[in-house]
């Protein structure tokens, strides 16, 4: 039986990576469920790792995994009209099961993106790559090489293809494609107050940079992430 706040986190993280392809941060999870500091989110986590329903993938910047959800949790979600799950996967046809081959899709690889420091902006097609169907909801989507280790504490490094849905928009959290000043591109959280953008980093050697509204436009928003090993 979990208490209140284990069930919200649990159910926090596990939107998250549906959404994003990659848990949240923990001070978006401290954020999310109203706490203090982080070591309540920490004692939330070990007591939801010991229970089984979560697992800590070690040597890896925050990687979580969920190993199962309540019974009550899974029904009710299950239930709900919500995105697939953005997996990490090999982007070889012949290394995808037979199911998720038949329904995958090429995109675009619009690229390199500079997961650091902003590079010169996204205009031609490279070449294509093979992304399952199950990764992708409505709309246009593209890919882009990730150049940099900025976001790795969200789980993207140097070398990964990140799949990026085309919108103009973004909620504060999201990871997006940044255009800055119509020049330069970076892959970044997107942050707004007021009339200031923030384009945070997840590796805390790279600082924040802040511009006014009308110097940033959101290209797109991260939905999946294919690695090669």
């Amino acid at each position: 039986m979990l208490t209140r706040k284990q069930s919200d986190l649990l159910e926090f993280i596990h939107r998250r990576i549906k959404a994003d392809g990659v848990p949240p941060s923990f001070d978006e999870m401290k954020d999310a469920l109203d706490l203090r500091s982080k070591s309540g989110i920490h004692r939330l986590i070990t007591a939801l790792e010991e229970r089984g329903f979560i697992r800590r993938l070690a040597h890896r910047a925050r990687a979580l995994e969920i190993l199962k959800l309540p019974e009550a949790m899974e029904t009710r979600l299950a239930s709900e009209n919500t995105a697939p799950t953005a997996p990490v996967v090999d982007p070889k046809p012949s290394a995808m099961p037979a199911e998720i081959a038949a329904m995958a899709m090429n995109l675009p690889v619009m690229g390199r993106i500079a997961a650091g420091v902003p590079i010169s902006a996204i205009s031609e097609i490279s070449h294509e790559i093979t992304v399952p169907g199950s990764m992708l909801g409505q709309g246009s989507h593209y890919a882009l090489e990730v150049r940099g280790d900025s976001m790795i504490q969200a789980g993207i490094n140097d070398g990964d293809v990140v799949v990026i849905r085309e919108t103009g928009t973004a909620d504060n959290g999201d990871i997006v494609v940044a255009l800055i000043e119509d020049q330069e591109a970076t892959l970044k959280r997107f942050r707004r107050n007021g009339k200031r953008i923030a384009l945070e980093a997840a590796n805390p050697a790279y600082e924040t940079r802040i511009y006014s509204d009308d110097q940033v436009r959101v290209q797109g928003r991260l939905v999946g992430l294919i690695r090669s090993y």
